[in-house]
């Protein structure tokens, strides 16, 4: 067992679950941490991106049944059969705990059933604000869920720069750590790789790997925007000239989301309530801002000292601010997967009302946070807040302006204030 291993949030939702669950899917990019995470509640693992074992568990799945422990088939999608294989040992009594899988990119073979009611599925992301140990978190989540308005307090060193410098180390476990020229290169080569190997094996052969590239960095861009597809699609472009077809871009989307780095955040429908004129079209987040940062080509320093905006992406405020949107909604959205929540994005058709992080319970109340880069906070940053209290009364649970500030406390108007780093689940 690895001393060194970074508990994870996702780490208690595995033992409860697996408590009760025969079978697990864990399913996020490539070197988030699965198998760090998985192979430390396993007696066996299975990995399927190995040649020789690939071999041995493929000419005959059926040889595991000889195995009585617990088994994490990991890089599950290389040989797709092994999923129909686990959802029949669960319809023919598994126990619970029996099976944990582990992919970063979706099949290229359906499996012929599902899985539905037999293989759940747990989402994994990037270490988040409060499991990379900047500062211990004050405020809690699921506190802040429970609609009592807790008290809201603590303070902390960490300031602006120390944000631009958590935006561009990233959340990959084995990045992190690595030096600035180091984790640039590992970086780079995991965008490489994505583009000159990830999408052949996914079963699309781009044949102008310069395009995607092109139209990755318009998508990086447009960080927390909802920039319609048409104009990412225009940026990417050369002075408008050869713009992707609408099915080279359908094509590029598909098989990024199957390798879990697109993670954009849908709209709120506000299905509880009177709110109607939304609009549901989703905020672009690549799965980890660091990767937003790199393919930018900007560090720390040049988030701080440049907007950034070479592709004339349409957002308010700056480079800075929008990828610290993005690392707030990231940890905001392993914070309430925890708490068995869901995360969107308010707005409304006519933008007159915008809010960047709605969590809803499965009840359809919901706690809304703004994300601040400022220190302060000032009238201008609450109004969209003040806004849904008097459109959604009670089943507005908590209201909280997240900031890049150092103090945590509540506004006379019982809006919380909380610095990034003292959010937590």
């Amino acid at each position: 067992m690895n001393v060194d291993y970074q508990h994870r949030i996702v780490d208690d939702e595995l033992d409860v679950l697996l408590a009760e669950l025969p079978a697990i899917a864990i399913e996020g990019p490539r070197g988030i941490g699965k198998t760090a995470t998985a192979s430390r509640r396993v007696d066996r693992v299975i990995a399927f991106d190995d040649p020789p074992q690939l071999e041995v568990i493929s000419a005959d799945p059926a040889q595991l049944d000889a195995f009585s422990g617990r088994i994490l088939l990991d890089e599950w999608q290389r040989y797709p059969p092994i999923w129909d294989y686990v959802r029949r040992q669960v319809d023919a009594g598994s126990r619970p705990g029996r099976f944990l899988l582990a992919g970063s990119a979706a099949p290229l073979e359906t499996p012929a059933h599902s899985g539905a009611g037999r293989i759940s599925q747990l989402r994994m992301r990037p270490l988040s604000l409060a499991e990379r140990g900047l500062a211990q978190p004050t405020v809690k989540m699921q506190a802040l869920l429970q609609g009592s308005h807790p008290p809201v307090a603590g303070s902390t060193d960490i300031k602006l720069f120390e944000y631009a410098e958590e935006i561009v180390a990233s959340g990959f476990p084995g990045i992190r750590t690595l030096s600035q020229r180091a984790r640039n290169t590992q970086l780079q080569s995991y965008i490489n790789r994505v583009v000159q190997r990830d999408f052949a094996y996914q079963g699309l052969r781009v044949r102008r790997p310069a395009s995607l590239l092109s139209w990755l960095k318009a998508y990086a861009a447009a960080t927390a925007t909802t920039t319609s597809y048409n104009l990412l699609a225009r940026a990417a472009s050369s002075g408008g000239e050869n713009i992707p077809a609408k099915t080279t871009v359908a094509a590029y989307r598909d098989v990024l989301t199957d390798l879990w780095l697109l993670d954009p955040l849908p709209g709120w429908s506000a299905t509880r309530n009177r709110l109607r004129r939304l609009t549901l079209a989703p905020k672009h987040h690549l799965a980890d801002p660091a990767l937003a940062a790199s393919l930018l080509g900007v560090g720390a320093s040049g988030l701080i000292e440049t907007d950034g905006n070479s592709f004339g992406i349409p957002r308010n405020g700056s480079l800075l601010g929008a990828l610290f949107e993005s690392l707030v909604a990231l940890s905001v959205r392993v914070y309430a997967q925890a708490s068995e929540a869901s995360v969107f994005h308010l707005r409304t058709k006519d933008t007159r009302h915008e809010i960047d992080l709605i969590v809803e319970r499965p009840d359809g109340r919901v706690l809304a946070l703004e994300v601040k880069l400022s220190r302060e906070v000032v009238g201008d940053d609450v109004r969209h807040l003040h806004w849904l209290q008097e459109e959604i009364g009670d089943d507005l649970m908590d209201a909280v302006v997240v900031t890049a500030g150092e103090q945590a406390y509540r506004r006379p108007d019982g809006i919380a204030v909380v610095p990034a780093v003292l959010l937590g689940p």
